[in-house]
C-alpha cells in the first residue's frame, strides 16, 4: 500500500470485535488521527478460570487440565506444567526423556508456523477472488522459478477453477478477502501470486496433518498428547526403530514443504508488502530459550534465552525469572498491584467494556516493570544478535533477498518473517535431533525415559516453555501434597495485555499505534498487525462506523 493510499481525511474510533482467524475472543479498539492510529486499545473478552480449577488437586493433574485451556496450544501447555512439577519436586529427567518432550515440541513449531502462515495470516494479504484474473501457465512458471518444487499450469488450473465455483455460487466464505467484501486498496499481489497462495493454502491444510500425526506418534494422540509425566515421559512404544522411522518420514514431508513452499510464499509476498516494514513494532522482547539437552538448565538450549531491552540487539540481557511480574490495573481482577506468578491471584471483577479503567480479562505482565514482546521475532532477535551459527546466516539471506535491513525486523513485516525463519531453523534440526536420539537409545544397554520422585509436603516449582507462540510459564505452589496456587502466564498475556499500573500499552496496543488506515471501513492493517503475534485467545467481525454509528456484520463460516 502506498502512503498515498491512506485515508488522512478520516479520525476517529475503530473497533474490530471481535478479531477473528485466532482461538479465542478478542476485542481491538483503536483511535484513529489522520488516517493513523493514535491509540489502541486491547481487551480479552472470555475468562474460563483455569487457576481456579486446579486449586486443591494432585499437581500431577495439572497438565492434564492446562491442555484444556486451547484447542491449539495443548502440548505447550501439558510441557509447561510437567517442568513445573518437575522443578517443585527436584527430579532430573533422563536425557532420553528430554530428547523425546523436545522432538514432540519441534514438531509443534513446524505445525504451528504452516498453520499460522496460511490459514490464519494469508488472507491478510491475499486476495482469493483475485485468482480468476490469473494466466495460470504464468503462475505455474513463477511458481516454479522461486522453489525447487515443479508446478504444472494444469495445476494452477484446477486451483483457479475450484475458486470460480465458490466465487460462482457466492459462498467464497471465509476465503473473502480478509472477511471483506470488494476490492480493497491494501491488496497489491498480482492475479498470479495470489493464486499460487492460494493453491499453497489449500496444500498446506493436507500437509499440516501430517505435523500433527508426527506428534502423536511420540505424543500418544494429538491434540492433547498423553506422554508427559512429571519425571519423564511414559512413551516406551517412541523408542522402536519403526516408531522413530515413522515419525522422521512424516517430517520429512513437513520439512520439505517448507523449504520449497512456505519460505518461496513468504518471500514473494514479503517483496510486495515492504510497506508493512513501516509499521507494527514494539521496544522490548523476552525470550525463554527452548529444546534444551538439560531440562533444568535453561541456557543448554539449542535457543537461549535472552531479554532485549530498547531495540537494542548489541546488549543481550540474560533472563531472570524472579524479576516477572504481572499487573491487574486495568484487567477485570481485584486489586491494583502487581504481584510475583507464585503469588498470583485470579478473582474476577468484571466492571464495564469501555473506557480507560478496566477493559480486559488479560492481565498484564511485566519484565523489570516493563512490557516485552514475546514469540518468533524476540527468540530470532536475540539468537542472531548472540552469533547464533545456524540462525544468522537464514536471517541475512532473507533480509538480502527482500532488500532491507536489519531494523526491518522491528515490524509487522520482521515478526510474520521471523516465524518462518524459525521454522526453516528448526526444521533444519530435526534430522539431527532424531540421529541424537538413536544413538542415546544404542547407548543405554536399558533405555530409561521415567525417573521416579516423592511428592513434597510443601514446594514451589516453575515450567518455562518457548512455544511456538513465544514465553510459556507455569507456576505451582504445593502445601499438603496438594496445588495450594498455580499461574499461567502465557505468551499472548505478555503480549495482549492491557495497560499496567504505570499506563505503559501492551505489545499489541504499542504496535497498533502509527498503523495506517487505508479504508476506515475495512481496517485490514489492524488485523496485520495482530495476526503477526498470532494470537491464541473467535467468527464474525464488528465494525462501528463513527460518523453513522451504523454496525456492519461479516459473518465467517
Amino acid at each position: 500500500m502506498s502512503q498515498s493510499a491512506i485515508d488522512t481525511s478520516f479520525s476517529g474510533p475503530i473497533v474490530v470485535d471481535p478479531v477473528t482467524r485466532l482461538e479465542g475472543h478478542l476485542r481491538i479498539e483503536v483511535e484513529v488521527t489522520n488516517g493513523r492510529v493514535s491509540k489502541a486499545y486491547s481487551s480479552g473478552t472470555l475468562w474460563r478460570g483455569i487457576e481456579k480449577i486446579l486449586l486443591g488437586r494432585d499437581p500431577r493433574d495439572a497438565q492434564h487440565i492446562t491442555q484444556r485451556t486451547c484447542g491449539v496450544c495443548t502440548y505447550v501447555h501439558a510441557l509447561a506444567s510437567t517442568r513445573a512439577v518437575d522443578h517443585a519436586v527436584g527430579v532430573s529427567i533422563p536425557p532420553l526423556a528430554v530428547m523425546l518432550r523436545n522432538l514432540v515440541l519441534a514438531a509443534l513449531y513446524l505445525h504451528d508456523h504452516i498453520v499460522h502462515f496460511y490459514h490464519l495470516h494469508a488472507l491478510d494479504f491475499v486476495d482469493v477472488s483475485n485468482c480468476l484474473n490469473a494466466d495460470a501457465a504464468k503462475a505455474a512458471k513463477i511458481a516454479s522459478d522461486i522453489s525447487t518444487r515443479r508446478t504444472t499450469a494444469e495445476s494452477m488450473q484446477a486451483v483457479k477453477d475450484r475458486i470460480k465455483k465458490y466465487v460462482d455460487s457466492g459462498q467464497l466464505g471465509h476465503l473473502t478477502n480478509a472477511y471483506f467484501l470488494g476490492k480493497h486498496p491494501a491488496y497489491i499481489l498480482s492475479p498470479e501470486l495470489d493464486l499460487i497462495a492460494t493453491a499453497h493454502y489449500l496444500d498446506a491444510l493436507h500437509l499440516q496433518v501430517k505435523a500433527a500425526r508426527a506428534m502423536a506418534v511420540f505424543g500418544g494422540k494429538n491434540p492433547h498428547p498423553q506422554f508427559t509425566a512429571a519425571g519423564g515421559v511414559t512413551s516406551y512404544d517412541a523408542l522402536r526403530p519403526e516408531r522413530i522411522k515413522e515419525f522422521l518420514d512424516l517430517e520429512k514431508e513437513v520439512i520439505a514443504f517448507i523449504n520449497d513452499v512456505y519460505i518461496p510464499d513468504l518471500l514473494a509476498v514479503a517483496a510486495q508488502y515492504k510497506d508493512v516494514a513501516g509499521y507494527g513494532g514494539t521496544t522490548n522482547f523476552i525470550t525463554f530459550g527452548e529444546f534444551r539437552s538439560d531440562d533444568r538448565d535453561l541456557t543448554s538450549g539449542f535457543f537461549q534465552p535472552g531479554v532485549i531491552f530498547n531495540r537494542d540487539i548489541s546488549a543481550i540481557r540474560a533472563f531472570e525469572p524472579d524479576k516477572i511480574t504481572e499487573h491487574v490495573r486495568h484487567s477485570w481482577f481485584q486489586g491494583d498491584e502487581a504481584r510475583k506468578p507464585f503469588d498470583g491471584v485470579t478473582d474476577p471483577n468484571y466492571t464495564d467494556l469501555h473506557g480507560d479503567e478496566r477493559y480486559s480479562w488479560s492481565k498484564s505482565p511485566r519484565y523489570s516493570d516493563a512490557p516485552m514482546e514475546t514469540g518468533p521475532l524476540a527468540q530470532m532477535l536475540v539468537a542472531y544478535a548472540g552469533g547464533h551459527k545456524d540462525v544468522v546466516p537464514v536471517v541475512d539471506k532473507v533480509l538480502a533477498s527482500l532488500g532491507i535491513g536489519a531494523e526491518a525486523l522491528f515490524s509487522t513485516l520482521g515478526r510474520t518473517a521471523a516465524r518462518g525463519i524459525q521454522a526453516a531453523v528448526v526444521a533444519a534440526q530435526m534430522e539431527r535431533w532424531v540421529a541424537e536420539l538413536q544413538d542415546q537409545i544404542a547407548k543405554e544397554a536399558k533405555p530409561r525415559i521415567y525417573e521416579e520422585w516423592e511428592m513434597p509436603n510443601e514446594s514451589e516449582g516453575v515450567g518455562f516453555v518457548n512455544a511456538p507462540r513465544g514465553g510459556l510459564s507455569h507456576w505451582i505452589r504445593i502445601k499438603d501434597k496438594k496445588i495450594a496456587n498455580f499461574q499461567l502466564v502465557v505468551p499472548t498475556t505478555w503480549n495482549m495485555g492491557p495497560r499496567d499500573a504505570a499506563e505503559q500499552c501492551g505489545p499489541f496496543e504499542e504496535a497498533l499505534v502509527g498503523t495506517p488506515i487505508a479504508d476506515p471501513k475495512r481496517p485490514v492493517e489492524i488485523l496485520r498487525t495482530i495476526h503477526s503475534f498470532d494470537p491464541c485467545i473467535a467468527c464474525a467481525i464488528h465494525l462501528i462506523d463513527p460518523v453513522s454509528n451504523e454496525k456492519r456484520v461479516f459473518t465467517v463460516l
